[in-house]
Parts: C-alpha cells; sequence; structure tokens
C-alpha cells in the first residue's frame, strides 16, 4: 500500500507505520540520542532499529560546529544538511517519519529542520522505539543506506530568531516568549548543562514534558490546544517564540502546537545556552 503524499505532517502511529513501512516513497530516520552519552544513539541503532531506518546524529547531522559565542547545537549549514537529507533518500514526494527512544524530543529536531526547508511530509512516530518494541514489532540490528535523492529545499530563515531579536520580542504585549525548560531551571534554581542559571528576562515557563502522557505519547488534540490557547492568550500563535536549552527540546513545543491546529511559531535556535555565553546579555531568575 503507498503512503498518501504529505499525509502525514506532525506525528504517525506505530500501527500506520506499521502497514506502510515497506513503501518505497518512504524514509524512516532514527534519532536516538542522550545529551549525557552522545555515542549511545548510535550504539543503540547498529544494535537495532525499525527495518530500513538510516541514523541521523544530533551532534554531527542535525546540528552544525559550535563557535564561541554559539550554542550547544547550532543550526547546520543549508547546503551541508541539504547533501545529507539527500543521502538519506530524501527529496520530492518522499514520506518522512523520525524517531526517537520515546518522545520525539530528539527527532522532532528533523521535524523542524525538514519543515524549514519547506519538506512538509514528515511526522514524528509517536511514542517512539519503545512503543514500537513494546508491541512486539520488528527490528533488526546494522546499518542501512538509501539510494540518494535530489533534495532541494530552500531554508526559510523567517522560522527562526536571533538573540537580538528574542531580546526585543520578549519586551512585545504582541508577542510571547516560551521557555520549554524545567520549572527549576526556568527560575534559575538549578542549571545542570550550562555555565548560567536563569532565564531571558519576559520570557514564560511551559515545560516541554507537559506535552506528553505518561507513555510518552503527545496528549489530546483537544487538551494541546486548550493548553496552548490558555498560554498565549491574546497573542497569535505565529507570534509566540520558543527556546529551551539548546534548540532541540523547543522543536517538540511547535510539533504539539502544529499538532494541535495552531500554526506553530517561531524558534529560537540558539536557546539559552547561546544567551548566557554574551555576559552582556540579562539574566532573570526567580
Amino acid at each position: 500500500m503507498a503512503a498518501d503524499a504529505l499525509s502525514w505532517k506532525t506525528v504517525v502511529t506505530t500501527n500506520a507505520l506499521a502497514r506502510h513501512l515497506d513503501d518505497e516513497s518512504l524514509v524512516v530516520v532514527d534519532c536516538r540520542f542522550e545529551l549525557s552519552e552522545p555515542a549511545w544513539g548510535r550504539r543503540e541503532y547498529l544494535a537495532g532499529h525499525i527495518p530500513g531506518a538510516v541514523y541521523a546524529h544530533l551532534d554531527g547531522d542535525l546540528s552544525g560546529p559550535i563557535v564561541e559565542r554559539s550554542g550547544r547545537h547550532p543550526l547546520p549549514e543549508a547546503e551541508v544538511l541539504r547533501e545529507r537529507l539527500a543521502s538519506w533518500g530524501i527529496g520530492p514526494g518522499v514520506q518522512v517519519v523520525s524517531y526517537d527512544q520515546d518522545a520525539g524530543l530528539y527527532a522532532s529536531r528533523l521535524w523542524w529542520l525538514l519543515r524549514a526547508f519547506g519538506h512538509e511530509a514528515v511526522a514524528v512516530l509517536d511514542g517512539g522505539y519503545a512503543k514500537w518494541m513494546r508491541e512486539g514489532r520488528p527490528a533488526r540490528p546494522g546499518e542501512e543506506a538509501r539510494w540518494p535523492a535530489d533534495f532541494a529545499g530552500r531554508f526559510n530563515p523567517d522560522l527562526f530568531v536571533g538573540a537580538d531579536e528574542v531580546a526585543r520580542l520578549a519586551q512585545s504585549p504582541d508577542h510571547l516568549v516560551i521557555d520549554v525548560r524545567a520549572p527549576e531551571r526556568f527560575r534559575g534554581e538549578i542549571e545542570p548543562i550550562d555555565p548560567v542559571a536563569g532565564r531571558i528576562p519576559g520570557a514564560v515557563n511551559r515545560f516541554v514534558r507537559l506535552d506528553l502522557t505518561s507513555d510518552h505519547v503527545l496528549r489530546p488534540v483537544a487538551d494541546l490546544r486548550a493548553d496552548f490557547t490558555r498560554l498565549l492568550g491574546p497573542v497569535s500563535p505565529r507570534d509566540a517564540v520558543v527556546y529551551c536549552g539548546s534548540g532541540v527540546f523547543s522543536c517538540h513545543t511547535l510539533l504539539a502546537m502544529a499538532h494541535a491546529g495552531l500554526d506553530p511559531g517561531r524558534l529560537y535556535a540558539g536557546s539559552w545556552s547561546e544567551w548566557c555565553r554574551d555576559p552582556a546579555r540579562p539574566v532573570a531568575r526567580g
């Protein structure tokens, strides 16, 4: 059975993916990763993955090199990423499904990058590899490759903001800057990764894991829509800016907004890890 063109744009269930797994127009990308152990994801992929999946490494494939004032996961150069996507077999008419270990917090980075390139036929596997395996679905070890495709997407810079713009928008009543880190990090009580604790002044907090059930799948659409509507108030969803520690998990919040039927806002890709590198930038706590 062929996958309908552009049919999956936010999340896809394990049942739906299993039905289409042999479709030649489908590319599955394993994005498993651990911040504390960057080699873990690829090791797990080689041990076993969804059949046909290629592997995308957060540091090496979905991020660019770290420079003096960048965050921990800067955006990759557009041409470099375009070549990588093409090498995975992603091109016009291809449906992409990304997955990670469970909640989609890493897989949503690829979802956002593809959307930023204008490729809307991309979805995150709801519940990830953990749910796939709990259901007794097939897996196989080793490295996989796809025939290269012609990926011709053009990156849309309007979907992200830089540090200077986010500083201005955080003080604007017509915009909302949303920090999706854990509440204790937002308040500056702890900072387990970056050198400075705190938040961008004017930002509000909505922990990214509030989008998920205890089984690491997205909450019902109606619940998500109600939550975001309350959070945004009079602000249009398009005028929201989302950030996290390094611009990865915040992509999941944009995914949840899109799944709830809202136009997702923009990404501050540098996020807190970029913001706090400049001592001239203000920091709020409490």
